[in-house]
């Protein structure tokens, strides 16, 4: 091959490859054009490359191709520019896709932790298993209260907040196993029936009620959504429909993983309203109110603003720009 030839020949072809890789904005006729030149040059790079082997003329094109390359696959914009289609678009779109495994979930909770604590507070042998009478009366009386209590509002509030965080985030990335989250979901049920039980079994009902609820209508509504988050992409996985199971749990990864990111948010809010407001000698009608405001605030995004953003075709899911484009089609 005559690479002089080969150059003068093609020159005018890798410029304007050159010119459609540097515009700012492309037709649809100027992409397939884009698509078709990077093809050609790709095949002029390795007959460069097998008769000539490293050449100034082959890393000009080598150069022109790798910024073609980024432009179809994807170029990451300004985070700055992503931040607000990411909270007004993808992440209530999200949240939005998993109101109803959302709703199962909570369901689900609430019947095992009612359960348990009423089946636990009315068998006295149930109670004796969880404990020395004089421990379990220590923990209705005091150590219950003074949870909230013991420690700096602020590094309370932060220390539940990271721990929540970790928990939601674990029901998510780990969803894809189906055991994790509802594994996540089932102790936790336990847990809070056996906590009742006790308030229960020693007439401390309202002191548990009292103090679970400003924070945990919202902190518990975090939690199903990343339980729910994490059954949506298992089932991804087990019943993909038409799409392979890598391709469908790709897709139900990348765009229910965002919840995973949004309910930092909301976990911070219920750590806030646990660190600063649970803890208060306020009356309790004031406290619930908090709580149930901030678990408002969630729900009118979830739901209100998640069904906007899936009415304007938001999934959620990462845009082509984003997550690059896995094939190049022209045409």
């Amino acid at each position: 091959m005559d690479l002089d030839a080969l150059t003068a020949a093609r020159r005018d072809e890798w410029a304007r490859l050159d010119e459609l890789g540097r515009r700012r904005r492309l037709r649809g006729a100027e992409v397939d054009e884009l698509v078709t030149r990077y093809r050609a040059a790709s095949a002029d790079l390795a007959d460069i490359k097998t008769s000539a082997g490293r050449t100034p003329e082959g890393d000009y094109v080598s150069v022109l191709l790798a910024r073609t390359r980024l432009r179809l696959t994807g170029v990451r914009e300004n985070v700055l520019k992503q931040l607000p289609r990411f909270f007004v678009l993808q992440l209530p779109a999200a949240l939005y896709r998993v109101r109803w495994t959302t709703l199962g979930v909570a369901v689900f909770f609430v019947i095992v932790a009612t359960l348990m604590a009423l089946w636990i507070s009315g068998d006295p042998t149930a109670v004796a298993s969880l404990g020395a009478e004089s421990q379990l009366q220590n923990y209705a009386d005091e150590q219950f209260v003074s949870y909230y209590r013991e420690n700096p509002n602020a590094i309370f509030a932060g220390t539940v907040w990271t721990n929540n965080a970790w928990i939601a985030a674990q029901c998510v990335l780990f969803g894809v196993t189906g055991i994790w989250p509802a594994m996540v979901i089932m102790q936790n049920a336990v847990g809070v029936g056996q906590s009742a039980a006790i308030m229960i079994a020693f007439d401390r009902a309202d002191v548990f009620f009292q103090f679970i609820l400003p924070h945990g209508l919202l902190e518990l509504t975090a939690i199903f959504v990343a339980g729910a988050a994490g059954l949506q992409i298992f089932w991804a996985w087990v019943a993909p429909g038409r799409r392979t199971r890598g391709e469908a749990l790709a897709a139900a990864g990348r765009s229910l993983a965002t919840i995973a990111v949004g309910l930092v948010f909301a976990l911070a809010l219920s750590g806030v309203v646990e660190g600063f407001v649970t803890p208060r000698e306020w009356p309790w009608p004031i406290k619930i109110a908090i709580g149930a405001a901030a678990l408002g605030v969630f729900l009118f995004y979830m739901l209100w603003v998640g069904r906007r953003a899936a009415r304007a075709g938001e999934t959620g899911d990462l845009t082509e720009y984003e997550a690059g484009t896995p094939t190049l089609t022209a045409g």
